[in-house]
C-alpha cells in the first residue's frame, strides 16, 4: 500500500489540516506501546480529536517526559471525542508473534473507540508502514506518524502511559524483575534478573531464548 505523505518531519497536526482541507475530518489515529518489550503486554490505543483541537505539548511519546506524557495524556482524554485502549496479552504474542497480536491490540482499541462515537471515523490514521489486518474501516498507513498526525501522537501518549501504568500494577505481582522501573524492556537488570529468577507468567517466551 502506498503511503498518504513523505517521510520527512513535520509537526502533529499537519496531516489533520491536510485532510480538512480535502473535506477529510472525522479521523482516528491509532498507535502502540510495548512491541520490543520482554514482557508485559503490548497496548495500542485509539483516539479521535476534534477537529483543528491544538493540545499544548502533544507530541510524539517518545519525545516527551513521562511527566509531560501524563499531563497530554490528561488533556487528551478530557478534549477527545472518544478514546479507545486494547491489549494484546504475553499468551496472545507468543500465539499470534509480535506484528499479529499488535493488529489485535490495535482493533480492540479501535471497537472500543467507535463503540462510544455516534458518527464514527471516515479514516483511520496508523502509525507505521503497515495497514491493519481485517480491519473493516478505510484506513492509511502514515510513517513515522506520531511525529505528524495529532491523533496519532494522541494515541501514541495514551497508549504509553496505559502500558508505564500496566507495568507498575504488575511489579509488585512479580517481584524481583524491576517491571516500574524498565516497564519490561530489555534492560541489563531485566535479563539478570531472567537468568536468576527464571521467565514470569507474563514474560514472552518467544522473546526470552
Amino acid at each position: 500500500m502506498s503511503l498518504l505523505f513523505p517521510q520527512h518531519r513535520v509537526p502533529p497536526g499537519e496531516i489533520e489540516r491536510h485532510l480538512a482541507r480535502q473535506g477529510t475530518v472525522r479521523l482516528l489515529g491509532v498507535d502502540e506501546a510495548g512491541r520490543g518489550a520482554l514482557c508485559g503486554p503490548v497496548v495500542a490505543a485509539a483516539v479521535a480529536l476534534p477537529p483543528g483541537i491544538e493540545i499544548p505539548g502533544l507530541d510524539d511519546s517518545k519525545r516527551l517526559t513521562a511527566g509531560r506524557r501524563e499531563a497530554a495524556a490528561a488533556l487528551v482524554r478530557s478534549s477527545a471525542l472518544a478514546v479507545g485502549v486494547g491489549e494484546a496479552s504475553a499468551e496472545e504474542i507468543d500465539r499470534l508473534n509480535i506484528l499479529g497480536a499488535t493488529f489485535l491490540a490495535m482493533r480492540r482499541a479501535i471497537e472500543q473507540a467507535v463503540s462510544s462515537w455516534s458518527e464514527g471515523p471516515e479514516l483511520v490514521l496508523v502509525d507505521g508502514p503497515l495497514a491493519i489486518r481485517e480491519l473493516a474501516l478505510p484506513q492509511k498507513p502514515i510513517v513515522k506518524g506520531d511525529c505528524r498526525s495529532s491523533n496519532i501522537a494522541a494515541a501514541s501518549v495514551i497508549a504509553k502511559t496505559f502500558r508505564d501504568a500496566r507495568m507498575d500494577e504488575l511489579d509488585p505481582v512479580h517481584p524481583g524483575y524491576g517491571l516500574s522501573q524498565h516497564k519490561g524492556y530489555g534492560t541489563g537488570r531485566h535479563r539478570d534478573a531472567i537468568r536468576n529468577l527464571g521467565l514470569s507468567p507474563i514474560h514472552r517466551k518467544t522473546f526470552c531464548k
